[in-house]
């Protein structure tokens, strides 16, 4: 074989291993998507008002607000955030541990705003 067709094989054979971790890559990153649980804050609610998440699966809760400034507060989880109205917000979680996560408006948002809560379930 000639250098020229040497360097050629070569070049052929490192194409193939390229491709093949692109491919693996590809599929791997596919698997660990996150799913998206949409979650809307209105007077005086959060609907859905219970979720249901299995321990290290990767989510991303993902708020919108219908009418006011609302807050997103799970402090048993160290998870907070804002949810401007007609805007979404988005926050990460890997649950770790099974049990129930309450959450709550943390912002005054009226005169039932102490009422407004719901929670996570991980099991």
């Amino acid at each position: 074989m000639s250098q020229a067709a040497s360097r050629i094989a070569i070049a052929i054979v490192f194409a193939g291993m390229i491709a093949a971790s692109l491919t693996i890559s590809r599929s791997g990153n596919a698997q660990s998507e996150e799913r998206v649980v949409k979650i809307t804050a209105r007077k005086f609610t959060y609907e859905p008002n219970e979720i249901e998440l299995k321990v290290g699966e990767p989510v991303v809760l993902e708020l919108t607000s219908k009418d006011v400034l609302h807050g997103f507060n799970i402090p048993d989880l160290g998870l907070r955030t804002d949810v401007e109205p007609g805007e979404s917000a988005r926050v990460r979680l890997v649950p770790q541990k099974p049990g129930r996560f309450e959450f709550h408006c943390d912002n005054f948002c009226g005169l039932e705003h102490e009422d407004m809560s719901a929670a996570i379930v991980v099991r």
